[in-house]
């Protein structure tokens, strides 16, 4: 176990969500430290996916408490208490995501779905344009910035998805499978930028997965099963950072 304190920037209390009369979470607690990147694995069902959701704020649980505590980047703000129009603005301006399929506009170039994440987070268009070619070109997309989400590769989508994610700078990143459609090499290209992006910046890179090999590669796995976590390679947190 690691036992360096770091500052942590999520901490989830008690969460709790059901479907019906079915936990998907029953209790979870979490301190998540900034600069880590932490896997969430478990077999299908466990609530992987939903617990992600949560500390995102794209669904809110139906018991317990998730913060996020303020850095030089982000104010302290309570994702389960925000309206839905904070956690849409939290989503946009302080959280980035890749997903496994990309959920990129078929219809725009490489360069326009990025800068329509940045001018959505309320860059201009010329702004929005100059950040959106810096992250494709750092990403190895520099001969690509013209051409549809359709006419690259599925390693060069997720770069898209990739840089799409942080050209607001965010201070987490949600991935859910990121890797999930891509070979074994290109799998492992993927999630070097990943992390060289997230991490290696000094932000949080939180990722679902059910590859152990992208799990060894993240500073801390926690395993779940029937909603709970079973399983944690904590460090150790400091929560009183403001």
């Amino acid at each position: 176990m690691n036992t360096t304190q770091m500052p942590a920037i999520i901490t989830a209390s008690n969460v709790v969500k059901h479907y019906n009369q079915t936990y998907a979470l029953a209790g979870v607690g979490l301190d998540i430290g900034l600069g880590e990147s932490l896997a969430i694995m478990g077999p299908s069902g466990s609530g992987k996916t939903t617990l992600l959701h949560c500390l995102a704020g794209i669904i809110r649980p139906d018991e317990g408490s998730i913060r996020l505590l303020p850095t030089d980047r982000s104010a302290a703000a309570d994702i389960t208490g925000l309206k839905e129009s904070g956690r849409t603005a939290l989503r946009r301006e302080v959280f980035g995501f890749v997903f496994q399929q990309g959920l990129l506009l078929p219809e725009l170039s490489a360069e326009d779905n990025v800068a329509l994440a940045a001018m959505l987070a309320g860059m201009n268009r010329t702004e929005a344009t100059k950040h959106a070619r810096a992250w494709l070109q750092r990403l190895g997309l520099g001969e690509h910035l013209t051409k549809r989400i359709g006419q690259l590769s599925g390693g060069q989508a997720q770069r898209v998805a990739i840089a799409r994610s942080q050209v607001t700078q965010p201070v987490v990143t949600f991935a859910d499978e990121p890797t999930g459609a891509l070979d074994s090499r290109t799998s492992s290209e993927v999630l070097s930028e990943l992390l060289a992006s997230t991490t290696g910046r000094g932000s949080t890179l939180v990722v679902v997965t059910h590859d152990e090999n992208v799990a060894a590669r993240c500073s801390r796995v926690v395993r779940l099963a029937d909603g709970r976590i079973v399983s944690d390679s904590a460090a150790q947190y400091a929560t009183n950072n403001g």
